[in-house]
C-alpha cells in the first residue's frame, strides 16, 4: 500500500521504527491516500500562534491588499497562486530594488509544480514537526520530473482556504506543519476550486542562509488576524 499512494510517512528514525508506531502508521498511510483520492474541500489547519511577519516590507510595499479579509476576501490579485513570479509580478520595480530579499528565492529553496498524484513519500523530521522527501513512487511524477531529491525539507506548499462562498489559493510557509496538514493542504487543491496542480517549495539541505529563508517566508505568513489564522 505504501508504494502505491502520493504521499506516505513514517515517524524517525527512518529504520527499524519503534513497534509501538506501527498501528499509527498504518492508519496515517490510509488516512493519506483516502484524503488524495476523494480530495479535500478546503484547508483546515491547526490553531496558529500569533507569529511576527514580515511588517516592515509589508507595510512599505505600494501595491496594498495582499491579504484580504472580510468583504475582500478572495478578491485581488493575490488571492490565487499559481507561481513565485506571477504572484510577485503586481508590486513595482520600486519595491523589488528595496526589498530584494523577498522579491527572490534564496538559494537553496526551488519551487516545484506538480499534479496530483504527486509520487513523493513524506516523512516526519520530528514527530507532529516538519516533512520531508523520504522517497518516490516508482514511475511517480515527482521522480519523472527529476527536480526533488530525497533528503528534501518541504518549505512552502499551496493549499485553499474557504470562507463562506469565497476562496483563495495561497502559498503557505510549510516548515513546521506535521504530516496530517500536509496531506490537507496538498488535498484541498483541487479542480472544484480551479487548481489544476499544487505548487511546493523544497529547501535542498546544506546549500541554503537560514536567516535569508525565514525572512522570504516570513513575507509569505498570514497576519495573525486573517482568515488564514483562524478556524471557519
Amino acid at each position: 500500500l505504501r508504494h502505491k499512494l502520493q504521499n506516505g510517512v513514517r515517524n524517525l528514525p527512518p529504520s527499524n521504527p519503534p513497534r509501538q508506531h506501527t498501528t499509527n502508521r498504518k492508519m496515517r498511510t490510509i488516512l493519506a491516500l483516502t484524503a488524495f483520492l476523494c480530495g479535500a474541500s478546503a484547508f483546515a489547519p491547526t490553531p496558529l500562534q500569533n507569529t511576527q511577519r514580515f511588517d516592515t516590507a509589508c507595510n512599505s510595499l505600494s501595491v496594498p491588499g495582499m491579504w484580504g479579509a472580510g468583504l475582500n476576501f478572495g478578491k485581488g490579485d493575490f488571492a490565487f497562486y499559481k507561481s513565485f513570479d506571477a504572484f510577485m509580478k503586481p508590486f513595482t520595480p520600486e519595491d523589488r530594488e528595496a526589498f530584494p530579499e523577498i522579491f527572490n528565492i534564496p538559494k537553496g529553496i526551488y519551487e516545484v509544480s506538480l499534479t496530483r498524484p504527486l509520487g513523493i513519500i513524506f516523512e516526519e523530521i520530528e514527530i507532529g514537526n516538519g516533512c520531508y522527501v523520504q522517497d518516490f513512487v516508482e514511475g511517480g511524477l515527482a521522480e519523472r520530473q527529476g527536480k526533488i531529491q530525497k533528503g528534501d525539507i518541504l518549505v512552502g506548499i499551496t493549499a485553499v482556504k474557504i470562507v463562506g462562498a469565497k476562496y483563495e489559493r495561497r502559498l503557505i510557509p510549510a516548515r513546521n506543519f506535521d504530516f496530517d496538514t500536509v496531506v490537507g493542504a496538498v488535498g484541498s487543491n483541487d479542480q472544484k476550486w480551479g487548481c489544476n496542480d499544487v505548487i511546493l517549495m523544497f529547501e535542498r539541505p546544506g546549500e541554503t542562509d537560514p536567516a535569508a529563508v525565514k525572512t522570504f517566508f516570513d513575507f509569505f505568513e498570514p497576519p495573525f488576524d486573517n482568515p488564514w489564522k483562524q478556524q471557519q
